[in-house]
């Protein structure tokens, strides 16, 4: 009896460990959040179904690319899931928004894999047709960025119609390696706020950061509450400044007595004395008391 126990227990160890290779193995899914009890076992399954994605998809406005947030149902196909909803284009009010794609209307998704840190995208080849030189960094940037939000890709490599890419365009845009976020940062504007997200709820203190290209790399972060009266500031320095893009990230202490909309502004010095900085980012948020 004994070793039937040890036997059987042997056994669910190894089906354990199988499952575990298997996961580590996948070329076509990104992790995020906890297991889903319900989940469906693909090939591509990675153990992990949030209740509800959040999910950046980065388009241009006033010449710099810039993300939104998208909420879409759960799916072990996070990155596809990405790159469709940028291919889709902006939605009617984020284009009164003023976003704009640089991504020609008719491309389509063939297929993403990832494996190694490196995200692998399929289009079709609608995807180097028309536009400029900027049009298309423009647009490389958009899929690069939108790609590399997840923790399991760092750089992507372009396929067009199946072929892996080594000129891209017309442009002659040498694609025969890898490239990732620090290739398309002059496309980014002056000030980047990577976290908070649009809409999150925050608790003082709130840690507020992201990267900035602005005048001695400093920045400044206020919190405003519903009637747009500031409740918390802060200053700090980017890692640089002043021609070069460097992080930077602060806590910020707050004080509300309850539960409201509220506002994180991040901008630069106003250096030339204009009366307003030349560089300002607004997030909106919940803040918590």
């Amino acid at each position: 009896m004994k070793k039937l126990l040890l036997s059987v227990g042997l056994l669910v160890l190894g089906c354990g460990l199988a499952v575990v290779v298997t996961a580590c193995g996948s070329e076509h899914a990104v992790s995020l959040g906890k297991p889903a009890t319900t989940a469906a076992t693909t090939t591509e399954h990675t153990g992990s179904v949030p209740s509800q994605l959040s999910l950046e998809v980065w388009f241009a406005r006033d010449g710099s690319l810039t993300a939104v947030r998208r909420m879409h149902a759960p799916t072990q196909l996070v990155a596809t899931a990405a790159v469709t909803a940028l291919l889709d284009g902006p939605t009617s009010q984020e284009r009164g928004a003023g976003f704009t794609s640089a991504v020609p209307d008719d491309t389509r998704l063939l297929g993403i894999g990832i494996r190694d840190g490196v995200a692998t995208v399929d289009l079709t080849s609608e995807y180097q047709s028309g536009g400029g030189a900027l049009s298309m960094q423009t647009r490389l940037g958009q899929v690069v960025y939108t790609l590399t939000q997840f923790p399991t890709v760092q750089k992507v490599r372009f396929r067009l119609d199946g072929s892996p890419v080594n000129v891209f365009s017309s442009e002659g845009i040498v694609l025969d390696h890898p490239v990732g976020r620090s290739d398309y940062a002059d496309l980014l504007p002056a000030i980047v706020v990577d976290t908070p997200a649009a809409d999150d709820r925050i608790a003082s203190p709130a840690t507020v950061s992201g990267t900035a290209n602005v005048f001695e790399a400093n920045v400044t972060v206020e919190i405003l509450n519903a009637d747009g009266k500031v409740v918390g500031k802060t200053f700090t320095t980017a890692s640089c400044g002043t021609g070069c893009r460097g992080d930077y990230s602060v806590p910020v202490t707050y004080k509300v007595a309850k539960q409201q909309p509220g506002t994180v502004v991040v901008h630069d010095d106003d250096a030339a004395g204009t009366g307003a900085p030349p560089h300002s980012v607004r997030v909106p948020v919940t803040l918590t008391p």
